[in-house]
């Protein structure tokens, strides 16, 4: 097999046997019509609206009786997708070994219906018990009228996403024992979000770490996701695979992301490039800290304003006026609600205050084309190129050459720009420093990998943007987020809004001493609301 676990190959029939009083001693009465699900007869007439009561009650008998049975095919048939619930329920009793199914429904709530499933997972003389807690939910089917359970992966196991399925076997990869850059043990159940991080880990370095395999229980991904372990029938001998995280830090930022929906951080070195954590708080399990592609909002100007500088447009205390509006190519722009114009306003007041009209009119000065932003994304802060080698999958950042309306609404981090909290970080990092490091997670001496490279940043670009982002940090856009925090700090704030969302996205980055770290809240409003306080917190605990 490609990845993960090595299924064991299975002959016969999806056969279990039945354990315990669960749904194998109900009489379910749905059960009778032949298959065809409900409690509806075929003369009867086809049923609107919302299941009723005894429609959810006879529909989730009739499912769970069946699959606790072992009938993949007839608890199929009671679902909305009978093919694919086919396809997973079958694989339930022979890829994943799991037998003794006995499933204990819970009370109604409307159309769902929580279960708890307990069962037996069996391969080569070894068993061990698995049990967990699920949920389905009883519509009505769009073309007959039946009372159906609406499929979803995560009714046979509340982890499994769409196209996942359920595997036991050997592991085609040892496990590992992931240890931060001081040596403490670094699990998923002391950081909850690195869980995907370290099963790509061990996914890609399992075998360059020592150990032999383990036999588990897990899930298989439709995507190139790392499969995700849910039961160890047999140990195996873990490796030591050292990492730049900071378990201090990690926890800072495990416990910053908590408190937003949909949020991510990165914290690196800027000196070297190391990452210091990565955390995450999404429902889906996506490493959007790393993978994320969205736009960024107005830290974008970070970069803007080192286009503008190396250019010779303007400098830090250079004219950049900010006014009501500017119009590009028919499109006017504006600034946030409450913003004071100052026509003779510089760079760096612009800048601090985050003035969307100051950097959208001076992008039509000579030499600035369609490309410039490209140039010295790519060429200076090392974006954009595909080239990253963090050592886990990463997007690099995007920033493409733009006409039209587009190339104003890049330049303050909107248009076709897309970023994520790894990318701003490492802008950070360059912006203070003027030296591209690319970030890694795992030492390239480990696998050979060849890091990115870069230019870098004019040593006066560098300290001119290095200077307004300590200002806006103490006088700006970020006072209030950084306050509080000593040593060396500087901040950028950001707003990214997007088609279809009555929130803005939340955006910040910021350095202090030799850690930055960027973070995002999606519809977490202005920057200083959410990711600002996030990258406070996970700046505090780098210091």
């Amino acid at each position: 097999m490609g990845k993960g676990v090595k299924v064991a190959v299975v002959g016969g029939v999806f056969a279990v046997m039945i354990g315990g009083a669960g749904y194998g001693a109900y009489n379910i009465v749905s059960a009778l019509d032949g298959g065809r699900g409900g409690s509806a007869g075929a003369a009867e007439t086809r049923r609107s609206g919302p299941p009723d009561k005894e429609e959810v009650r006879e529909t989730a008998d009739a499912f769970l009786g069946a699959w606790e049975k072992g009938q993949a095919a007839e608890a199929a048939s009671y679902t909305n997708n009978a093919a694919d619930a086919g396809v997973l329920l079958t694989a339930y009793g022979e890829e994943a070994r799991i037998g003794r199914v006995d499933i204990t429904p819970g009370a109604p709530r409307g159309a769902t219906v929580p279960f708890t499933v307990k069962a037996t997972v069996s391969l080569d003389g070894v068993s061990k018990p698995l049990r967990y807690t699920s949920a389905l939910t009883v519509v009505r089917g769009q073309t007959t009228g039946r009372a159906l359970v609406d499929w979803e992966p995560s009714v046979v196991h509340p982890d499994l996403r769409d196209g996942d399925t359920l595997v036991t076997g050997e592991s085609a990869q040892p496990p590992i024992k992931a240890v931060d850059r001081d040596g403490t043990v670094l699990t998923r159940e002391k950081y909850p979000s690195l869980g995907p991080v370290l099963d790509t880990l061990r996914e890609k370095y399992g075998d360059k770490a020592g150990g032999s395999p383990a036999v588990e229980l897990s899930i298989r991904h439709a995507t190139d996701e790392a499969d995700t372990p849910l039961l160890t029938l047999a140990e195996g001998e873990p490796g030591k695979l050292r990492t730049t995280l900071s378990a201090e830090v990690q926890a800072a930022a495990e416990k910053a992301v908590k408190a937003y929906p949909e949020s991510s951080v990165v914290a690196l070195k800027p000196s070297t490039g190391e990452v210091l954590a990565v955390a995450n708080n999404r429902d889906d399990g996506f490493n959007a800290a790393f993978q994320g592609q969205v736009a960024p909002g107005s830290t974008m100007k970070i970069i803007t304003a080192a286009m503008l500088i190396d250019n010779g447009v303007t400098s830090m205390n250079g004219p950049a006026p900010c006014t009501d509006t500017a119009v590009w190519k028919s499109q006017t722009f504006k600034n946030l609600t409450g913003m004071e114009p100052n026509e003779g306003a510089t760079l760096a007041n612009s800048f601090l205050r985050s003035c969307n009209t100051a950097f959208i009119k001076l992008i039509d000065e000579k030499p600035i084309d369609d490309a410039s932003l490209t140039r010295e994304a790519q060429e200076r802060f090392g974006l954009g190129r595909d080239d990253w080698k963090t050592g886990i999958a990463s997007f690099d950042g995007s920033v493409p050459a733009s006409g039209g309306p587009d190339r104003a609404a890049n330049a303050i981090g909107q248009g076709q720009v897309q970023m994520n909290p790894l990318n701003m970080a490492s802008v950070t990092a360059t912006a203070v420093t003027g030296a591209f490091r690319q970030p890694y997670l795992v030492s390239p001496e480990l696998d050979g990998r060849q890091p990115a490279q870069a230019k870098g940043l004019p040593s006066e670009t560098s300290a001119q943007l290095k200077e307004m982002m300590r200002l806006t940090a103490t006088q700006g856009t970020a006072q209030q987020a950084m306050s509080g925090l000593g040593g060396d700090i500087g901040a950028k704030t950001g707003s990214a809004e997007v088609d279809g969302n009555a929130t803005s996205d939340s955006w910040f980055t910021g350095f202090r001493d030799d850690v930055a770290a960027a973070a995002m809240a999606q519809q977490g409003g202005h920057g200083g609301d959410a990711a600002g306080p996030i990258v406070a917190a996970v700046l505090r605990a780098g210091g």
